[in-house]
């Protein structure tokens, strides 16, 4: 089971920490990630990690904006979030891959958390 937190209302500029803890004794053996989605737009792809931490992947959008990391003895993934622009509004997903590789799409990740709602205010 997946729980994300940490999301909130920022203003153009500031930041956000969001956390997605795990339940289960296996979560260093699930590749992480972190996807949104914005009202009336489908969900995104933003940045997601390999199971020791060694490797992430970004979306081109908030590339050097936003940093994800995992720590895997505290059963949680984190995603910092830098320079936040309006656009970034939406609800943000954590979700959980078996893979051997990172995948980047919605269909690669079987387990999913709720979302928590990042608002950036102009």
């Amino acid at each position: 089971q997946l729980q994300a937190s940490g999301g909130g209302l920022v203003q153009t500029g500031g930041s956000l920490r969001l956390s997605c803890a795990a339940s289960g004794r296996t979560f260093s053996t699930y590749v992480m990630s972190w996807f949104r989605q914005a009202p009336g737009k489908e969900r995104e792809f933003v940045a997601a990690i390999s199971r020791g931490g060694s490797s992430t992947r970004y979306a081109d959008s908030v590339n050097g904006r936003f940093t994800i990391s995992r720590d895997n003895a505290k059963n949680t993934m984190y995603l910092q979030m830098n320079s936040l622009k309006p656009e970034d509004t939406a609800a943000y997903y954590c979700a959980a891959a078996t893979t051997p590789y990172i995948p980047i799409t919605q269909s690669g990740y079987p387990y999913w958390g709720q979302g928590t709602q990042v608002t950036v205010s102009s």
